[in-house]
Order: structure tokens, then sequence, then C-alpha cells
């Protein structure tokens, strides 16, 4: 069987799908998938050894150049159809995912319409399936795939099994920072973001123990912050920004890693780097593939169940991110980095 994954964005969210994926490999080897997402993305899904094409397509940059979606969506859709897919299986659940998976015409699964981010999207559907929103993302797709395509709910620790790329442009670079703690402090939501004070205060305790904190930068507010900290902590790098395939085929240079709740802190336990992730405003999405993966909890009250994408208590940080006291990150480490 041939089937299509519509799962576009974003590097969370294709990171969350990728265990469905080892699932669904070792519950039905001789089936063959193909998967459909944003072409920034499609370098990590192309790393799983199950995935046999990715389809890149790139709604966001069709936003921004309108007059070229009728005839970039018509050449999707015709090449699509030539593939000769039995299904497409939609597990975003957005409006958006449900119209390009009812390109290649032929049946489509996905979420519910109570179990979907958008319930609209559902309408697109064959045939659907509920799955509880109180399970963490990883979870939710691994019982969405097992339920729509037909085995056992899986029961056991999830399993990314990416086949990390061999090198990459900056290695040089990276070596020279050795040893080091990975920093992921960059985030699209203003909300995510730690306090400068405390990544400065983690850098020095770092630095006590002769290691760096090594930070990736996207963009320029993120390269921004980084330069700003590293001239008060000699021991924070830079990392310029990279390509997400990039950035894996560093990651294992690490010790360990610290981040917030974002993408790379995701990749990082992808490829089973030990490290802890800082959770607010947003609950704990982050099923961890490995024992020495920690998550940090704010233990503010109001936390997680914020759903501001801008803090009305405190600025520029969001208080419960400023509740996450740099010394709790410390001691949650520590362990990690004398194993």
């Amino acid at each position: 069987m041939k089937l299509l994954l519509v799962k576009t964005s974003s590097l969370g969210d294709v990171l969350h799908t990728l265990p469905a994926v080892t699932d669904l490999s070792l519950a039905h080897p001789d089936w063959e998938l193909h998967w459909l997402l944003e072409p920034a993305y499609a370098p990590i899904a192309a790393l799983h050894p199950f995935v046999r094409r990715v389809w890149p397509f790139s709604l966001r940059d069709l936003k921004r150049h309108w007059w070229r979606a009728p005839q970039a969506i018509q050449a999707l859709r015709r090449e699509l159809r030539r593939q000769g897919y039995a299904g497409v299986l939609d597990s975003q659940g957005l409006v958006k995912s449900a119209l390009l998976a009812r390109l290649p015409g032929v049946p489509v699964f996905g979420l519910d319409r109570h179990s979907a981010r958008e319930p609209l999207a559902c309408r697109a559907y064959h045939r659907t399936a509920t799955v509880s929103w109180d399970l963490p993302a990883t979870e939710r797709n691994r019982y969405l795939f097992a339920d729509l395509l037909g085995y056992a709910k899986p029961q056991g620790r999830p399993e990314a099994r990416l086949r990390v790329p061999p090198a990459s442009r900056e290695r040089a670079l990276v070596e020279a920072c050795r040893p080091f703690v990975w920093g992921f402090h960059g985030s699209a939501r203003a909300n995510k973001l730690w306090p400068q004070e405390h990544w400065a205060a983690l850098a020095g305790s770092l630095a006590s123990r002769g290691l760096n904190l090594l930070m990736p930068a996207g963009n320029v507010a993120e390269r921004d912050r980084v330069t700003a900290l590293s001239h008060r902590c000699a021991n924070v790098r830079l990392l310029p920004a990279l390509a997400v395939a990039d950035i894996l085929a560093l990651l294992p240079l690490g010790r360990a890693f610290v981040g917030v709740d974002t993408g790379f802190s995701y990749l990082a336990s992808a490829v089973d780097l030990r490290g802890v992730t800082l959770y607010g405003p947003t609950a704990d999405e982050q099923s961890p593939y490995a024992p020495r993966q920690l998550v940090l909890h704010s233990p503010r009250s109001c936390a997680p169940s914020c759903s501001r994408l801008r803090c009305a208590l405190a600025a520029p940080y969001a208080a419960c991110m400023s509740a996450i006291a740099p010394e709790s990150v410390l001691a949650a480490l520590t362990p990690l980095l004398e194993d």
C-alpha cells in the first residue's frame, strides 16, 4: 500500500510525528510512505528510513506570493495523482492541510471534529478517529496512526529513528567550542523565552565547570540576544543560522542541552541527547525519547493554563518563565553532565 502523509509544519509538529512513522514501519513494513510538508522540514522527514519520498511544498511562500498559488497547486495535484496512492493521512487537522490532502483524489483519513485543531477540516475526510487532547502530541499522533491504519495502539517508548547526517558546514566551528552545552533559547512566541539574566546565570555556572554554552541564532533578534549575552559571559558562543539538517548533524557534539519549548529541544530529544526542557505557558508536549531528557515546569499556578501569546503579568519576559530559576535548571542538568 502506498500512503501519503500530510503534516506540513512546524518543526515541533514534524518531530512529534516521527515516532508514529516508526510505529507504522513496524506494523506494515511492506507499505510505502510519502510525506508532504514545508521545504524547511523536508530534510528531517527524509532522514527517517521508512519515508520513501518527501514532497516539499510551501504554503507559507504562497501566502507571500499569492498570485502563484493556482498554478503551483495544480502542478502539485497532477504530480500527486500520478503516484497511485491508496490513501492520504492528514495528521495536522487544519483546513489548509485537509485541502492539500484532497489533491490526490483518494480517500483521506484524519481527526474528527472533537480532536482536530480546526473542526471544519474533518469535512474533507472520509474516515476519522477520536484522539484525546489530554495526550502529549507525540502520543496523539501514535494513537491516530494506529486507529486509522489498522494496528494495535503502541505501548512502548516512542522512537524517532532518525539517521543523523554525517557532516555539516559548521562542524569545525562547533568542534572548537567543545566541551559545551547547547542553549536553545529561541521561540516564535515571546512568552516562551527564558530571561537573559537566567541564561547569564546558567552560563556562569557552566563556566565554573569548564563548559561553554553554544546558542544557535536563526534570525536577527536571536543573534542580537546571543551577542549581548556573549559580551557578558565569555563562555557563550554564537552559532550562525543553519539549515535544520545541519543542526541535526551537530547536535551529538554537545554534552547536553537546555532549551525552552521549541523545535530544537525536540530535535535534540530525537537524537537521544540528554537535556532539560523548560515549560511555562505551554503544557508539556514532549514525550521524551529517552530517560536522559528531563522536563521542568514553571512553579507558577497560572502555568500552563495560560493561552495568551504575551504575558499580562510581567514584561519583557513571561512571569511563568521568569519563575524557573537558574538554580533549578542547573540542579536538573548536573546529573546529566556527570552521567
